[in-house]
């Protein structure tokens, strides 16, 4: 995934493209292998899945990082937020969207939600370009607030830090190819966000059709804070899989179209998930919890779709 990533960049970057098409072609192969290393190798890295050694780990999950995002508020976002109060509406921030987009049933709803199904893949194609640009820097600041990054200096090294790492991988992602390639500044750009595109629609469909399907739960707390179910049972009605028979998904999106056995063993790394399957569903029909899976990952676009659009309907 490294190599999808960086070949074609450092390819840009020699000044060894001289064809519009293929300088297209190749900011869209790093696209795919952006994605990869987001899912199939940061993303067990800093679950501390990826391996035992703890070193390995954390050097992995530099590659995040590399990629114009940040480890850290990645740390917080999803092993923290998203595992923890899965699709709990106010607490999981994967839900937490512009108020144009409506992701659970007990977000406040506008009009223009009718239209989301239409509009929202448009939206998931630059997701990552937000991500690299403002919201790490609005997550930061708003996860300083709710208490997090509260040891002496966290907050100003993290800050530092990030825009450190996110210039440095302008300079190699964009500004390198610019200055080394004949053609037009903006031409450069639009394949930059084109490699964006491909990355920011992988990585949205991947983690939504996941939780925002008509089939999975929106729990909330009661009026003590307190949740019905226990985390596992939690755990499984909120979560769904997909294409469990595609070798080719599994290793290009990191093992999760298996989402059930990744939320259930967080800790346990992708490459078992699959091996894990018959024992995580065995367990969930014995203790009468759902197990969601959809046979390919067309259905289960097509059911997120129909969620999309349920959710766009004042209810």
């Amino acid at each position: 995934m490294l190599a999808l990533f960086f070949v074609p960049l450092i390819t840009l970057s020699l000044g060894l493209v001289s064809n519009v098409g293929l300088l297209f072609t190749m900011y869209i192969l790093s696209g795919f292998g952006m994605a990869g290393i987001g899912m199939g190798v940061m993303h067990d890295a800093i679950h501390g899945s990826y391996s035992k050694n703890k070193k390995i780990n954390t050097l992995l999950s530099y590659t995040f990082n590399l990629i114009g995002a940040n480890a850290t508020i990645w740390r917080i976002q999803h092993n923290v937020l998203h595992h923890t109060y899965t699709n709990i509406d106010n607490a999981d921030d994967d839900l937490n969207a512009p108020f144009f987009l409506r992701f659970s049933p007990h977000a406040k709803h506008y009009w223009v939600h009718q239209f989301q199904h239409i509009y929202i893949w448009f939206f998931y194609g630059i997701s990552t370009i937000s991500w690299i640009t403002t919201k790490d820097f609005v997550r930061l600041k708003r996860y300083r607030s709710m208490g997090f990054l509260d040891k002496k200096h966290e907050y100003s090294k993290t800050l530092i830090s990030m825009v450190a790492w996110k210039l440095f991988y302008y300079s190699y992602a964009l500004i390198l190819p610019m200055i080394m390639l004949p053609f037009s500044w903006y031409v450069i750009l639009l394949a930059f966000i084109s490699m964006h595109f491909v990355t920011g629609m992988l990585v949205s469909i991947v983690f939504q059709i996941a939780h925002i399907m008509p089939a999975n739960d929106f729990p909330l707390p009661d009026n003590n804070g307190m949740m019905n179910d226990d985390w596992y049972r939690h755990q499984f009605a909120t979560t769904s899989n997909f294409s469990p028979k595609s070798k080719i998904l599994f290793w290009m999106i990191g093992g999760l179209n298996y989402q059930v056995e990744h939320h259930v063993l967080p800790d346990v790394c992708h490459i078992h998930y699959k091996n894990l399957t018959k024992i995580v569903s065995d367990t969930a029909l014995e203790y009468n919890m759902p197990y969601n899976v959809k046979k390919s990952m067309a259905h289960a676009i097509w059911d997120h779709t129909k969620m999309l659009c349920a959710l766009g309907k004042k209810i």
